[in-house]
């Protein structure tokens, strides 16, 4: 029997196990299952970054180098960007991008594609378990109808689950092995394979019952983080005009033992996931005529945050008697999120560009992401670290909060700083301005608005 086969396989790890995509979640998720055991075999269609693995380097922060080579020199990682690797195959967790479309629509066609592969290379009792983030509906839509469609039945041709990744990029405590992974299946075989599966390669497996509550529950995880920090966004901003520190209050508020959860205001939010996510399940939900408006409301929030530094920003230099136009602006940071390089969605990578188009003189600094594209397609390098160079900035901007960013040395060179991430809340300095907290000249306070 082909379920028995395969569950037999997984409990003694001689099933050949295979991961598509071999990203941020899809490089960490082969290498845990290497350690639990497998013959992994890596699919992406990226040659350069095959090539990378083949020498034992990574691109991928939180996974060392010598992990990979050790990886590829047993022979039990084996990067490939070929998909006829599929016939081998007896699992495929499917781990590419879901982006948003231009209109702000599911982009499903990493998926799709994948998909299109499988259908010609897969073999009967292969466990497929997708892991990328998309809609509810997603596994049964653009998998399991499409391999019915070729005369395979799920449940016993073929196994089918979706387990979300929780990938958290350069978190010093959490990883793929000790996050506890969601998975749902298609049938209950298909459950109990994909549980056998990541038994072997995480220490905590969720099962659920179906495909739509796991991906309905990546979908709640991050929407719950957008909508707070939308809500907190906004208070920073009613702050600001009431020349409230937003900091205090909510570092107020968090001593209550219970009924209350700490998030704080930034310049944006970035990463693949919050940016994202919630859209994903708005978008979907309106094929139920169901509108939800804390989602949307959330987005249009965050999504006007780099406006808000902008403008933050033109009025401290206003209180230096500068404009925006010509003044000299340095932008810390540019990762979206602290000590890490990854720069997707981004929110410096729009206030960069709203300087650049408000004629300031913009430049960045980051150790971890020292070079980004532009709208234009051209390449932006980040400055050296010069104390001297920076002290002739009309100000800087801070956008990421690295931990090896020198806060001291920064301050005491005298250029206005805008904190958007409360950085500098150890020092105390005339030329530090926070968001969420009005602006000051010497001991003045003037509500941002005023």
């Amino acid at each position: 029997m082909i379920y028995n086969t395969l569950k037999e396989s997984l409990q003694n790890k001689t099933a050949k196990v295979g991961v598509v995509g071999l990203g941020y979640v899809g490089l960490p998720l082969a290498m845990e299952m290497v350690k639990g055991g497998f013959t992994v075999y890596g699919i992406d269609l990226d040659s350069r970054k095959v090539e990378s693995l083949l020498h034992g380097e990574s691109y991928i922060q939180d996974v060392p180098g010598s992990v990979v080579g050790d990886a590829v020199s047993s022979g039990r990682f084996v990067p490939t960007d070929r998909y006829e690797t599929i016939r081998e195959l007896d699992t495929i967790s499917i781990c590419v991008p879901t982006p948003l479309s231009e209109n702000q629509d599911p982009d499903t066609s990493f998926i799709v594609s994948v998909v299109n592969e499988i259908k010609k290379y897969i073999k009967k009792g292969t466990l497929i378990v997708l892991e990328s983030t998309t809609y509810p509906g997603t596994t049964e839509e653009l998998i399991e109808y499409e391999l019915e469609a070729l005369g395979l039945t799920v449940g016993r041709d073929f196994f089918l689950c979706f387990s979300p990744e929780r990938v958290d990029p350069g978190n010093p405590n959490y990883n793929t092995y000790n996050t506890p992974k969601v998975i749902g299946g298609t049938t209950e075989k298909c459950k109990e394979l994909g549980v056998n599966l990541y038994n072997n390669v995480v220490e905590t497996v969720v099962p659920v019952s179906s495909p739509k509550v796991a991906e309905m529950s990546k979908l709640l995880e991050n929407t719950f983080r957008s909508v707070n920090i939308a809500f907190v966004n906004e208070l920073a901003m009613m702050c600001d005009r009431m020349a409230i520190d937003v900091w205090e209050v909510i570092r107020a508020a968090s001593t209550k033992p219970f009924g209350f959860m700490s998030f704080y205001p930034g310049p944006g939010i970035g990463g693949h996931c919050i940016p994202l996510d919630p859209m994903y399940l708005s978008w979907k939900a309106k094929e139920f005529r169901f509108y939800s408006k804390f989602i949307e409301l959330a987005q249009s929030i965050n999504d006007n945050m780099p406006e808000y530094v902008l403008n933050k920003t033109a009025q401290v230099l206003n209180v230096y008697a500068k404009s925006i136009r010509n003044s000299k602006v340095l932008l810390l940071g540019m990762s979206y999120k602290p000590d890490i390089d990854d720069l997707r969605e981004s929110p410096g990578l729009e206030i960069y560009e709203l300087f650049r188009k408000s004629g300031a003189k913009v430049e960045y600094y980051d150790p971890y992401a020292t070079s980004f594209k532009d709208e234009h397609g051209r390449i932006v390098q980040t400055v050296k670290y010069d104390p001297e160079v920076f002290a002739q900035y009309d100000c800087m901007v801070l956008i990421t909060n690295h931990r090896s960013f020198s806060y001291h040395e920064l301050a005491d060179m005298g250029v206005p700083i805008i904190d958007t991430r409360n950085a500098f809340a150890e020092i105390k300095s005339d030329n530090i301005h926070k968001l969420g907290t009005g602006i000051h000249s010497k001991d003045v306070e003037v509500p941002v608005g005023a």
